[in-house]
């Protein structure tokens, strides 16, 4: 027995490691996953909701707004004015209403922690106005916000006794809930909360637990509510894939271009949307008017050039991707090219101004490029798709777990097959940028300039 600045310590007991795993021997644990699977329901329900309110705004704004003003179809300059709307209605909304609109894409995707009650109407506001009128952004960051401040706000509210530890997992698990049906599994849900808070240890499976109770119940509201309503789920999932053939020597080789392309391509997009954002918190308002014409202007420029409709280059790309690889014969080298470039363009004013997930225009542009790529030497359509957005991914998020997760699964079988080339690619494009961004800047965002009117 010796004695310390707080009285007597035992060696041994000073010794001895701590039970990791005791928490989840207590009732307050419990409890826990009793208040995770309730909060499934609910959650997901308004989750559903938020999707199919962006899905039927997108057809309503973009089809039969022209017709009831009088248009015999959509003209080909219709995106320009509502894009300069939504950056209208986002600018005022950021600026004004609490939360500002949630997080900027620009820095990434991030878990920090639940937003408060207030700030969810702004949340919901700006990511509508964003997502339905065309922005090049994606519903995952303000499902995220949208599930974890419902979730912390009615635990708030009606439990008693919680702790602000058993809150803030509440929290995650109903972030957790409202993002895994989007992406079509609950694993790839864990695989993103757990990289994205950069979970581990022991603490891994107690934590990530909860949200993946939250999340199973959760896709059967999805499951439920899309057969009930016949609107479907909103998740991400490819159809009639083909079956792929094995991995070749040169198909490796193409791993190692394909990831170091995404990384370099990646990299661009990053560094034009923060330096687009510097200017935009300073004028909040105009400049995002300013970049919705910017997208708008890309839209009309895209499909005056290629005579496809302006909303293929438009929107996040998720409900997209089946038909780019399904119909990637109907489109030019060139035509995808521009594609690229468009929506690369529109990627970045976006960032820098909307608000929405950085995740699906990133798999779009990866998919894309892979399907230009596939008309080299050496390279199948479906490796180059699959590995196209898994290094895209990583080079976006920084995430390589989820990345080969979410680019071999998209592919159902066919995409067991080509996991190990995607497992070159991203790691190959996780790699060359790190290398490429600056010391200290990996996972900090740059500082923020003042809002000003």
């Amino acid at each position: 027995m010796s004695v310390g600045p707080a009285g007597p310590v035992d060696k041994a007991s000073a010794t001895a490691p701590e039970d990791p795993y005791a928490l989840v021997r207590t009732p307050g644990y419990l409890k826990l996953l009793l208040v995770a699977a309730l909060i499934g329901f609910p959650v997901c329900a308004v989750a559903f909701g938020f999707l199919a309110l962006v899905h039927e705004l997108e057809p309503l704004l973009y089809k039969d707004l022209p017709q009831v003003l009088g248009f015999a179809g959509t003209p080909i300059w219709w995106p320009v004015p509502m894009l300069v709307v939504a950056g209208l209605l986002v600018g005022l909304t950021v600026r004004y209403l609490p939360g500002h609109g949630g997080h900027e894409p620009a820095d990434g995707l991030a878990l920090s922690g639940a937003p408060p009650l207030s700030a969810l109407p702004g949340i919901v506001l700006a990511a509508l106005a964003s997502l339905s009128f065309g922005a090049v952004l994606g519903p995952e960051a303000p499902l995220i916000a949208l599930g974890g401040g419902l979730a912390a706000g009615a635990v708030r509210l009606l439990g008693r006794g919680m702790t602000s530890q058993a809150v803030a997992a509440v929290g995650a698990a109903g972030s957790f809930a409202a993002v895994s049906a989007l992406l079509g599994s609950p694993l790839l849900g864990a695989f993103l909360l757990m990289e994205v808070s950069g979970l581990g240890g022991p603490m891994l499976g107690m934590m990530l637990v909860p949200g993946l109770l939250a999340s199973g119940i959760g896709a059967l509201v999805f499951t439920g509510l899309g057969d009930w309503t016949g609107l479907g789920t909103y998740s991400l999932a490819l159809h009639d894939v083909p079956t792929a053939a094995g991995p070749t020597v040169a198909e490796f080789g193409w791993a190692l271009v394909i990831g170091l392309a995404a990384a370099f391509l990646a990299a661009g997009v990053r560094w034009l949307s923060r330096f687009l954002k510097g200017h935009v918190v300073r004028h909040r308002v105009p400049a995002t008017m300013v970049m919705g014409l910017v997208v708008g202007a890309l839209a009309v420029a895209f499909a005056a050039s290629t005579g496809k409709p302006a909303t293929e280059m438009l929107y996040s790309g998720q409900s997209a991707l089946g038909s780019l690889f399904r119909d990637s014969a109907g489109y030019s080298v060139a035509a995808l090219l521009l594609l690229i470039l468009c929506k690369g363009l529109a990627y970045c004013a976006s960032l820098s101004a909307f608000r929405g997930g950085p995740i699906f225009p990133a798999l779009f542009l990866g998919a894309a490029g892979g399907v230009v790529l596939s008309h080299l030497p050496g390279l199948s359509l479906t490796a180059a798709f699959a590995m196209g957005v898994g290094a895209m991914c990583v080079a976006m998020l920084r995430l390589p777990m989820i990345s080969v997760l979410l680019a071999t699964l998209l592919l159902g079988r066919s995409g067991l097959t080509v996991m190990p080339l995607v497992i070159v690619a991203v790691v190959v494009s996780y790699v060359v940028v790190l290398r490429l961004t600056p010391a200290g800047a990996a996972d900090a965002p740059p500082a923020a300039a003042p809002q000003a009117a």
